[in-house]
């Protein structure tokens, strides 16, 4: 392999791992807020892959398919929220993670049963790479890249700069303090699971565009999104983006030493390496949303 072919490598991990980013930070806001490790966010991914499917094949807009893998994410998120985890969201991070197995199950089921196991395509016109001195550029990895990126700036500054991204950080740092204060936990609860859910659903429309649509489809971003959560810190949104990027690049990067097949080994070599050296996550914060 030449110079090229690990820019192009580096390049296509780059937006793999911006893909991971998304349930990612998904994993570490419900973790900051809930305090719980969500199994069933790749389920939601799922969801938001057929909803943007859907609407694309209404509208034949990849921009409306989504938003529509947006509002399907957000819905199911909330309905999980509020049918199976806020009745028991007092109970121990045992019974929440075993919750959330069977909540993912039971959505998979739900998908398998209503739109079938066989794999479904965006139906997209073929585009031809751009050539840059042996990098290729593809432009429809060029534009979600772009989507992506504003879809994480807009969390970032609803968490940084709106008030109910003030509360909901000042309730994952102490949520002791923020009741004593008079934050009221359900708001911010109700808007980290919509939240949540919108950036699964855009994930599960990114992803179908990039592979396939299927109700599986979320199980293989699931566990490439939760050892990027650990990697930055369990609780750290931005954390949580650096390691998926630093992840997908790394990942892509090692195929040619270990196969396209076992790539995703990394993944998991990584987390217990950081596990075992770094606990609290390479950029050094446990737990909360900073």
């Amino acid at each position: 392999m030449n110079f090229a072919d690990y820019i192009n490598l580096a390049l296509n991990g780059l937006v793999e791992g911006l893909l991971i980013a998304l349930p990612a930070l998904a994993v570490t806001l419900v973790h900051g807020l809930a305090r719980f490790p969500n199994a069933a966010t790749g389920d939601v991914v799922a969801t938001g892959g057929v909803g943007g499917l859907l609407a694309f094949n209404l509208t034949g807009s990849l921009i409306l398919g989504g938003i529509g893998g947006a509002i399907a994410g957000t819905i199911t998120s909330l309905l999980v929220y509020f049918l199976a985890f806020k009745p028991v969201i007092r109970r121990s991070v045992i019974t929440l993670l075993l919750t959330s197995i069977g909540v993912g199950f039971f959505i998979r089921s739900v998908l398998g049963i209503t739109f079938g196991h066989d794999p479904k395509v965006f139906n997209l016109p073929l585009t031809r790479a751009i050539n840059l001195g042996g990098v290729l550029i593809n432009p429809t990895d060029l534009v979600l890249a772009g989507l992506i990126v504003l879809v994480l700036a807009a969390v970032f500054a609803m968490l940084y700069i709106a008030p109910i991204g003030r509360i909901m950080r000042a309730l994952a740092d102490d949520p002791d303090l923020g009741r004593v204060c008079g934050i009221h936990k359900d708001r911010a609860m109700v808007m980290m699971w919509a939240v949540s859910g919108a950036v699964c659903g855009i994930a599960g429309t990114v992803l179908g565009v990039r592979t396939a649509i299927s109700p599986e489809m979320g199980w293989n971003l699931l566990l490439p999104a939760f050892a990027a959560a650990v990697i930055g810190g369990l609780g750290n949104p931005v954390g949580a983006v650096a390691g998926a990027v630093l992840l997908g690049v790394a990942q892509e990067l090692s195929t040619p030493f270990v196969g396209f097949v076992y790539k995703i080994a990394l993944a998991y070599v990584v987390m217990l390496l950081v596990l075992l050296l770094r606990p609290q996550g390479l950029f050094n914060r446990s737990q909360g949303v900073r």
